[in-house]
C-alpha cells in the first residue's frame, strides 16, 4: 500500500523553482500548443539537494508491453527520469534529444569503461497514459533514442510516483474550446548508481552541453 511521503526541504525547494509546462492541441490538429512558465534563474545547469529523494517505487509498462519495477530494473545504475508525453510539441522532445545528444557524447568519452557507459538508464514515464501506449512510446523513442526506457500505466500510479520527487503533473483536460490540455512538470532527476537516491535535479534550461559535462559524473556516482 502507498503512504503519504514528506518531501524533504530541499527537494521542495528545488521543486517550487522548476517549471510546470501547459501542453495543449486543438481538438483537430496534432500539434499541440506549449505555454511555460518563466523559471527562477541560476549560473548552475543542475540543483544538487541536500536531502536526496526516494526512488519512486513504480511498477509500470515498458514499450515491448512488459512488466517494468523501476526500482529492481535500475537498482545500482546511474538513472535519469523525465514525466512527459510524445504529444508535447517542445519542451519534452527537447529535453529527451538533449539527453540522448549528451549520452552520445559520453559514449565516446575515453574517461569512463564500456560498462560504466552501458550501465547508464535514461527512464522517460509518460503523463498522458491513455494516448502513450507501449507502442505509442516505443515509436516516438525510436526517432530520440531506442536506448530509453519508455513507461506506461495508470494515471493514478504516475502521478503518485511523480508527486514523491517534487513533480506535480495533471491528467490531460478537454477545454471547452476543444483543446486537451495537460499539466507537467519538466525537470529531470539524476539517481546515483551507490545509493539510488535522486540527488540531482535538472531544469529546462539544461542544455547538451550541462548533460555533456554532468553525466560523466553521474555514473561515476559523483556530485556534478
Amino acid at each position: 500500500m502507498r503512504t503519504k511521503k514528506t518531501l524533504p526541504l530541499a527537494g521542495l525547494l528545488a521543486a517550487v523553482a522548476l517549471t510546470v509546462s501547459a501542453c495543449g492541441a486543438d481538438s483537430g490538429s496534432d500539434s499541440p500548443v506549449t505555454q511555460v512558465s518563466a523559471e527562477a534563474g541560476s549560473d548552475k545547469p543542475g540543483t544538487v539537494l541536500d536531502q536526496p529523494f526516494e526512488k519512486p517505487d513504480l511498477v509500470l509498462t515498458d514499450t515491448h508491453g512488459k512488466k517494468y519495477d523501476l526500482r529492481a530494473e535500475t537498482k545500482g545504475k546511474p538513472t535519469l527520469i523525465y514525466f512527459g508525453y510524445t504529444h508535447c510539441p517542445d519542451v519534452c522532445p527537447l529535453t529527451m534529444n538533449n539527453l540522448a545528444v549528451a549520452k552520445k557524447a559520453v559514449e565516446q568519452n575515453k574517461q569512463l569503461t564500456q560498462a560504466q557507459k552501458d550501465s547508464l538508464r535514461i527512464v522517460f514515464v509518460t503523463t498522458d497514459p491513455q494516448r502513450d501506449t507501449p507502442a505509442a512510446l516505443g515509436t516516438w523513442l525510436k526517432g530520440i533514442d531506442p536506448d530509453v526506457v519508455g513507461l506506461t500505466g495508470d494515471f493514478s500510479t504516475i502521478q503518485a510516483g511523480a508527486r514523491t520527487l517534487g513533480i506535480s503533473i495533471e491528467a490531460p483536460k478537454k477545454e471547452k474550446d476543444g483543446k486537451i490540455v495537460s499539466m507537467h512538470g519538466s525537470q529531470v532527476i539524476a539517481f546515483s548508481p551507490k545509493t539510488d537516491a535522486g540527488y540531482v535535479v535538472y531544469g529546462e534550461d539544461t542544455t547538451v552541453d550541462d548533460y555533456t559535462k554532468d553525466l560523466p559524473r553521474i555514473i561515476e556516482g559523483e556530485k556534478p
